[in-house]
């Protein structure tokens, strides 16, 4: 089910949870100056994690694709990949080691999105060139956030047509097994999985609010006590959200959080992380 047309100042509500956002103080005209697609498509993201039954339009997945490859990168290295996973079968053998997770099951796209330094590998290779860089942690990270770009690049084009997209975050939960099952050559490695389709409109999922903007935007320096009266007033919008949404979230949002990083127990696997990316070829100088 699609969010009902909003206004520009009802979805900056929405998405912070109050009418005393960081635009609130806009006149009416100066906000439907800010009226346009893409901000009402970015405003309006909530992952979905039911779908329906209907496939998704035909070359739905190419388009994604070539928004993410209209993505930011870094140094045009293009270092991600993304595989699409139609089998049954192995959908369900992905399903099992991410936790488990309906929208897996029942939606009718699947991708699993790559932090790629095979293919430069692979290049240096074959062009017998040095490529020692590969083996730093820079790049590491470097592929983890161009994947992560384009990723977020395809979530967008998806939505603008109405679609609704979770990430999972799950697919690490066991890299090495993700990776045979994928057929992922060495120095490549699994981020996250993401499951695409039309929102169930039976399990309509709304806009969450976010934390206020003075707990994470900073001007100048990095101010480290700002996120202490952001936070109080973020517990008391994110508790009237669970109530008004029947989530049943133990205790402020805070708390809640900090118990989903309490130690290795709450991990779920990512705690031999590091093994895994180490195995799959990521020296991490």
């Amino acid at each position: 089910m699609s969010i009902p047309p909003m206004s520009i100042a009802e979805l900056l509500h929405a998405r912070y949870g109050t009418s005393q956002h960081p635009l609130s103080g806009l006149a009416a005209q100066e906000l439907d100056a800010l009226q346009n697609q893409t901000f009402e498509t970015l405003l309006t993201h909530r992952s979905v994690r039911a779908f329906d039954d209907r496939p998704v339009p035909v070359h739905t997945l190419e388009m994604m694709v070539a928004a993410g490859q209209s993505a930011s990168n870094s140094s045009n290295f293009q270092t991600w990949s993304v595989v699409h996973v139609t089998d049954p079968e192995r959908k369900a053998r992905l399903n099992a080691v991410s936790g488990r997770q309906k929208s897996i099951e029942t939606c009718p796209l699947f991708l699993v999105w790559i932090a790629d330094l095979a293919r430069l590998r692979a290049l240096g290779e074959q062009r017998q060139v040095p490529h020692e860089s590969l083996d730093y942690l820079e790049s590491f990270l470097v592929a983890n956030i161009d994947a992560a770009l384009a990723a977020q690049n395809a979530t967008i084009a998806a939505e603008a047509i109405g679609l609704g997209v979770v990430y999972i975050g799950g697919i690490r939960n066991s890299a090495d097994i993700v990776a045979k099952e994928l057929g992922l050559p060495p120095s490549s490695f699994a981020c996250f999985g993401m499951c695409v389709g039309y929102p169930d409109p039976e399990k309509p999922a709304s806009i969450k609010p976010r934390l206020p903007m003075s707990a994470v935007l900073h001007q100048e320096q990095y101010k480290p006590k700002a996120f202490e009266q952001a936070t109080r007033e973020y517990n008391v919008i994110m508790n009237r959200f669970y109530t008004e949404q029947n989530m049943k979230t133990p205790g402020d949002w805070d708390l809640h959080t900090l118990s989903r990083v309490s130690g290795d127990k709450v991990l779920r696997g990512r705690e031999h992380l590091k093994k895994h990316v180490n195995d799959l070829g990521f020296v991490l100088k």
